[in-house]
């Protein structure tokens, strides 16, 4: 005989049963809001970190490489190393016509080619920053606070606050010298010029902040400690 339930019965299966799925539905419900809660979190997180990131790019601090923040050191590197590769490029552009030596001739290109970029790299880090790019001269050595200009020789560089960077009495010498005299005097005086310059490099390496400005320093480092060895062969010194 089948078992057939009552009116009554089937009507409380019924509503226990409706009251189930509400209640599974509602469960459903919840864990799907959680879960896109926790998603909206974690991708909010992750794109504030990002966003932080490509704001700190974006902003003068960073430059347009985005190789994160700068501190004063770089600033300090940058407007230092400005004239001193400035001075550099000056007394380059007195080997053509005062040179003799081909191979004295070869370095200043190489020196000249080297340098007028990166002059123009750390110029536009500094405007970037709100930071004051070193006035220009002849010389190089522009108007920047601890530099001498009194004539003493430029090899002896203790009291300047740039190594290596030469008198202006230095720079007068070698405009008025051509051919032996001149290539012996430049090597000299870029042996002296590119020493100091990988001091201030190492400092930049060790205590700057900004990616680009210590990658150029240690580029600096390699390419002119190679320039010295080249120019005390040159010298026939080593």
């Amino acid at each position: 005989m089948a078992f057939r339930r009552s009116p009554v019965r089937r009507s409380l299966i019924r509503r226990a049963l409706v009251r189930r799925t509400a209640a599974l539905t509602a469960a459903a419900t919840a864990a799907v809001v959680l879960t896109a809660c926790g998603g909206g979190d974690s991708s909010s997180s992750g794109h504030a970190g990002h966003g932080g990131m490509d704001s700190m790019s974006s902003t003068p601090s960073a430059g347009a490489n985005g190789k994160g923040g700068h501190n004063a050191q770089d600033v300090t590197f940058a407007q230092g190393m400005i004239p001193h590769h400035r001075q550099a490029v000056a007394m380059a552009d007195l080997v053509p016509s005062r040179a003799k030596s081909p191979q004295v001739k070869d370095l200043a290109a190489k020196i000249k080619k080297a340098q007028d970029p990166e002059i123009d790299t750390m110029s536009g880090w500094l405007r970037a920053w709100g930071a004051e790019v070193p006035a220009g001269s002849s010389s190089g050595m522009g108007d920047m606070p601890g530099m001498d200009h009194s004539g003493s020789s430029g090899m002896d560089h203790s009291g300047s606050s740039m190594p290596g960077m030469m008198s202006d009495a230095d720079m007068g010498k070698l405009k008025k010298l051509s051919g032996d005299a001149f290539d012996k005097a430049f090597l000299q005086m870029m042996i002296g010029h590119h020493e100091g310059a990988v001091i201030m490099a190492k400092t930049e390496q060790a205590k700057g902040a900004y990616g680009a400005a210590t990658s150029m320093a240690r580029s600096i480092v390699t390419s002119q400690s190679a320039e010295i060895t080249e120019m005390h062969k040159l010298l026939g010194e080593k």
